[in-house]
Protein backbone atom coordinates (compact mmCIF):
# COMPACT_ATOMS: atom_id res chain seq x y z
CA UNK A 1 0.00 0.00 0.00
CA UNK A 2 1.45 3.63 -0.91
CA UNK A 3 1.26 6.64 1.23
CA UNK A 4 0.43 9.89 0.13
CA UNK A 5 1.13 12.95 2.32
CA UNK A 6 -1.56 16.32 1.40
CA UNK A 7 -0.97 19.91 2.88
CA UNK A 8 -4.42 21.14 3.36
CA UNK A 9 -5.09 24.97 4.23
CA UNK A 10 -7.46 24.97 7.80
CA UNK A 11 -10.97 25.50 5.40
CA UNK A 12 -10.36 22.41 3.71
CA UNK A 13 -9.31 20.22 6.73
CA UNK A 14 -11.71 21.53 8.98
CA UNK A 15 -14.92 20.54 5.84
CA UNK A 16 -12.67 17.13 5.85
CA UNK A 17 -12.52 16.52 9.73
CA UNK A 18 -16.54 17.23 9.85
CA UNK A 19 -17.83 14.57 7.16
CA UNK A 20 -15.50 12.39 8.89
CA UNK A 21 -17.04 12.72 11.88
CA UNK A 22 -20.39 13.06 10.75
CA UNK A 23 -20.32 9.59 8.50
CA UNK A 24 -17.94 7.92 11.14
CA UNK A 25 -15.09 7.53 8.97
CA UNK A 26 -11.13 8.39 9.06
CA UNK A 27 -10.14 11.63 7.20
CA UNK A 28 -8.13 9.53 5.39
CA UNK A 29 -11.00 6.96 4.34
CA UNK A 30 -12.79 10.43 3.02
CA UNK A 31 -9.61 10.96 0.93
CA UNK A 32 -9.31 7.96 -0.10
CA UNK A 33 -13.08 8.28 -1.68
CA UNK A 34 -13.19 10.80 -2.48
CA UNK A 35 -9.48 10.32 -5.19
CA UNK A 36 -11.50 7.33 -6.60
CA UNK A 37 -14.44 9.37 -7.64
CA UNK A 38 -12.06 12.16 -9.27
CA UNK A 39 -9.94 9.61 -11.11
CA UNK A 40 -12.91 7.67 -12.18
CA UNK A 41 -14.28 11.07 -13.74
CA UNK A 42 -11.23 11.72 -15.04
CA UNK A 43 -11.24 8.40 -16.76
CA UNK A 44 -15.09 8.79 -17.99
CA UNK A 45 -13.97 12.16 -19.54
CA UNK A 46 -10.98 10.22 -21.55
CA UNK A 47 -13.25 7.47 -22.61
CA UNK A 48 -16.20 9.78 -23.22
CA UNK A 49 -13.70 12.25 -26.03
CA UNK A 50 -12.36 8.56 -27.15
CA UNK A 51 -15.82 7.46 -28.10
CA UNK A 52 -17.20 10.72 -29.52
CA UNK A 53 -16.26 10.65 -33.06
CA UNK A 54 -17.81 7.32 -32.82
CA UNK A 55 -20.96 8.55 -31.17
CA UNK A 56 -21.25 11.50 -33.86
CA UNK A 57 -21.20 9.40 -36.97
CA UNK A 58 -23.63 7.35 -35.77
CA UNK A 59 -26.10 9.74 -34.98
CA UNK A 60 -25.53 10.57 -30.80
CA UNK A 61 -24.68 14.27 -31.07
CA UNK A 62 -25.44 14.86 -27.47
CA UNK A 63 -26.18 12.78 -24.27
CA UNK A 64 -29.84 12.44 -24.43
CA UNK A 65 -29.24 11.44 -28.19
CA UNK A 66 -28.62 7.83 -26.53
CA UNK A 67 -31.26 7.70 -23.80
CA UNK A 68 -33.70 7.85 -26.64
CA UNK A 69 -32.99 4.97 -28.14
CA UNK A 70 -32.83 2.92 -24.70
CA UNK A 71 -35.47 0.26 -24.33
Amino acid sequence: MGTLTVRLDDKLDRELMRLAKRTGRSKSEVAREALRRQLAIQQFRRLRRKIMPYAAAAGYLIDEDVFRNVP
